[in-house]
């Protein structure tokens, strides 16, 4: 059998770090090699215990004698016959390798490592805007701010079982969407501009999943109009809400620095409707935010959860511009949802500009904070 590949190819990474104009290109590769030994360590201690706890683990079919009322996900039961029991109390299903399942996980269908990662409050991409692993960007770069797919999909990974619903209803391009499809969900959007819903089908065409149920039109009047979310929802209820709203006249400013080189020195507004959250005043903003909240909270299931996108701006004089502050602030006032943390992601595909050089701190802001909120009742 032929070696696998190996993709660290220290010798090439040397050459691209000169290529970048590192000096010390010796102690970087030192660097490297630190962490990748650090992190092997890290995998064979966790292999070590893994492997003594399965040894003394139960055969799954001596406590289980059938699969059929548990719920388990496609990926437990393909290695169901290598599957153990751990622990007293008969939850907790534990392979060969180390993978383990929560059998009463009520939220997904995530392994415990799996689990554990998303879980980083901080974490860092770079998805690629090109070829097939762009998950068709050449239709969805049509919008201002497209979110990844791939990104979503984790995001609802965590948040949801298979065939549960996700709804975004300032879902653009349909980045939430195409997550959904890409991991066995089912998903509605709503957005103001039709353009970008027909590009959200086109893209799922190019992508190969499922198109879901759309609605053009303004969210606070389809949220507020019984009969329409009937036609939606069928009567099910909504696992995630996962949105990423417009806001603050952002878009609607001309750009500059690094997005000149993106959009050149014009407004790109996501539309021009005075419905628009995008073209909103600040405070109307956060006003319609939790009116939108409002609206959709009894349609989701209790338990549920509420994922939302949210960029600072830039300080001001004495204004902080602290949006995700504000935002958390505003919906926690809103009876049975409550806010349960953040996580910070670093987009490294952001396109970087010496802002205030050479006389004051600027900072390129290439993070976005995904607050999290949770229906209780």
């Amino acid at each position: 059998m032929a070696a696998k590949k190996s993709y660290l190819d220290l010798e090439k990474i040397k050459s691209e770090l000169l290529k970048y104009g590192v000096e010390d290109v010796d102690s970087e590769i030192e660097k490297i090699e630190k962490l990748i030994k650090s992190t092997l360590n890290s995998y064979k201690d966790k292999n070590k215990i893994a492997r003594e706890q399965y040894k003394n683990a139960i055969p799954f079919f001596e406590v289980y004698k059938s699969i059929v009322s548990l719920n388990l996900p496609g990926w437990v039961l393909k290695k169901i016959d290598s599957a153990r029991i751990f622990g007293d109390s008969k939850q907790m299903i534990i392979f060969p390798d180390g993978e383990k399942y929560q059998i009463n996980n009520p939220l997904n269908n995530l392994s415990g490592g799996d689990w554990l990662n998303f879980t980083t409050s901080v974490f860092s991409t770079f998805y690629t805007t090109n070829g097939k692993d762009s998950y068709a960007h050449n239709i969805r770069k049509i919008h201002p701010s497209p979110k990844p797919p791939q990104l979503m999909k984790e995001i609802i990974d965590f948040f949801t079982k298979e065939n549960e619903i996700v709804f975004d209803y300032f879902m653009g391009v349909g980045g939430s969407l195409l997550g959904a499809g890409l991991c066995k969900r089912k998903a509605i959007g709503i957005d103001l501009n039709e353009k970008y819903i027909e590009a959200y089908k086109n893209a799922a065409k190019e992508i190969g999943v499922d198109i879901f149920s759309t609605k053009c039109g303004d969210c606070l009047e389809i949220l507020n109009d019984k009969k329409e979310m009937h036609s939606l929802l069928k009567d099910e209820k909504i696992s995630l809400v996962l949105i990423d709203p417009p806001y603050a006249n952002m878009m609607s400013k001309e750009k500059t620095g690094a997005d000149i080189n993106v959009y050149g020195n014009v407004a790109t507004p996501f539309t021009n409707d005075e419905r628009d959250f995008g073209n909103l005043p600040i405070q109307d903003f956060y006003n319609s935010l939790k009116k939108s909240v409002e609206l959709i909270l009894p349609y989701i299931k209790k338990h549920g959860h509420l994922v939302i996108f949210i960029k600072d701006m830039q300080p001001h004089k004495k204004e902080t511009n602290l949006l995700h502050a504000y935002i958390i602030q505003k919906l926690n006032e809103i009876s049975n949802l409550n806010y349960k943390g953040l996580k910070i992601w670093a987009d490294r595909s952001a396109k970087l500009f010496p802002y205030g050089y050479p006389f004051s701190f600027v900072a390129n802001q290439i993070h976005q904070y995904i607050l999290i909120f949770r229906k209780e009742e």
